[in-house]
């Protein structure tokens, strides 16, 4: 079987909202509204396997730029029946060529899947203390901003400089309970 990865189209929109929302359903990630799908469809990637019978759709992730020197992984979902095949990886890696293409020397993941992202070179980090601003803006918009249990996860693009002409990212609003 072999993975294909390749940037996101119209059409794929209404497969990666059933794959988030499936596993949304499951606990395992949040849910994201279709209409927030197709305004960062730039953002996204989709993962097709081909068992010799053409490619079919096996999952998505999304790039998204935080800040001139961090972006997110972000709607990272393979689907249920190609886990463990190497879709997931294939996803991370097309999102990290990406982050080294735009010059994006840091890439950050909320996850509850931690052993997978450690075993694709990123480091956990202590969500209260290692985050950078821009973050958090992000989170104001989430149903648990208040009381997240997600873990904060880091990568650092190797040779990818941190780009020397960036303004201060705007102060950002923490969740109570964190700093």
């Amino acid at each position: 079987m072999s993975v294909t990865v390749r940037p996101a189209r119209a059409e794929d929109v209404p497969l990666i909202f059933e794959n988030i929302g499936y596993w949304a359903s499951q606990g395992r990630m949040l849910v994201r509204p279709m209409q927030n799908i197709f305004e960062n469809l730039r953002d996204f990637f989709v993962a097709e396997v081909d068992d010799g019978s053409g490619p079919r759709f096996a999952g998505n992730g999304a790039m998204h730029i935080l800040w001139g020197d961090i972006a997110e992984v972000r709607g990272l979902a393979v689907a249920p029946d190609v886990r463990a095949r190497g879709v997931g990886r294939a996803l991370v890696e097309a999102c990290e060529h990406e982050a080294r293409r735009v010059g994006i020397p840091l890439l950050f993941a909320w996850t509850y899947e931690v052993e997978f992202f450690e075993r694709c070179g990123f480091t956990l980090i202590d969500k209260t203390r290692d985050l950078h601003p821009r973050v958090w803006s992000e989170c104001l918009r989430c149903p648990f901003y208040v009381g997240c249990n997600e873990n904060g996860v880091v990568k650092r693009m190797d040779g990818v400089p941190t780009p020397h002409n960036l303004p201060e990212p705007p102060p950002a609003q923490v969740p109570p309970g964190i700093r």
